[in-house]
């Protein structure tokens, strides 16, 4: 099974090669990193960002969890013969993050936690997540994206940058009921990463904008907070998918982390 990605500059040996691996928020795409995709790989580093199982092409699995996707990811950076990636992984995309490196610490040189959170579900998460399962399997994905997109920006994006929003909502559109209601089932039946978070032992930035109402700047200070040696950048001007709407922003933190993480 393997999944679909987008890339660039992607080694043909297993010699040391700057990777990065991004990993998308829900219920959106690999596209959401097309901002970051094009400056690291014009930069000349190694870049892959691959889509869930039933987005863009990925295959569709049932019942899939995120130990089944880290598994997946393992298998797709040993194809393309990466042996260390920097992985980035923006609210959905952290807790398969949190899942990866649990399960292979090996192939992290360092882990970039955008807009996410560690705990697992409250109940009352979990039951608003089981209203939102029946409203998209009996509306479809046009119902998934009414309800995210007023959660995902700055206040003034929504009149500033419709052409953002509209990017986004036609992300979402584009994936199927099903597809976008086994994600969510993947979420729901995560891991509890708090844990283990003081035993993280590789480089740590958390990315969070200053406006995200879904994973406030205080829950990504409860993560630094709770992750030896871990630094925290908090973006002005940006809500939940802070990779698009400060992408300068955000490529400048990223790029300064993973070039101290080359100096040490």
């Amino acid at each position: 099974m393997a999944l679909t990605y987008l890339g660039a500059n992607t080694p043909k040996s297993g010699s040391d090669q700057s990777a990065i691996l991004f990993l998308h928020a829900f219920p959106l795409s690999a596209a959401m990193w097309l901002p970051q995709i094009k400056m690291f790989s014009a930069a000349g580093y190694t870049v892959i960002a691959p889509n869930s199982f039933g987005i863009d092409g990925s295959p569709e699995k049932e019942g899939w969890t995120f130990t089944d996707y880290a598994h997946e990811l393992a298998a797709l950076l040993n194809s393309l013969k990466v042996k260390k990636a920097t992985v980035v992984g923006l609210s959905m995309g952290g807790y398969q993050a949190f899942e990866l490196y649990r399960l292979y610490p090996e192939k992290i040189a360092s882990l970039v936690l955008c807009d996410t959170r560690a705990e697992g579900d409250a109940p009352a998460a979990r039951s608003n997540r089981e209203e939102f399962i029946l409203a998209v399997e009996n509306n479809g994905a046009p119902e998934a994206a009414t309800r995210m997109i007023p959660n995902y920006f700055a206040s003034t994006t929504y009149t500033e940058r419709a052409e953002l929003v509209a990017q986004v909502e036609a992300i979402i559109n584009k994936q199927s009921a099903a597809v976008i209601n086994d994600a969510m089932r993947a979420i729901m039946m995560r891991r509890d990463a708090s844990p283990s978070l003081a035993s993280v032992n590789c480089p740590v930035l958390v990315l969070n904008g200053e406006e995200d109402k879904l994973t406030t700047k205080e829950t990504a200070a409860g993560i630094h907070a709770s992750i030896p040696g871990s630094t925290i950048r908090i973006l002005a001007g940006a809500g939940h998918i802070s990779n698009m709407e400060q992408p300068e922003a955000f490529n400048r933190a990223l790029l300064e982390h993973i070039e101290e993480v080359r100096r040490t």
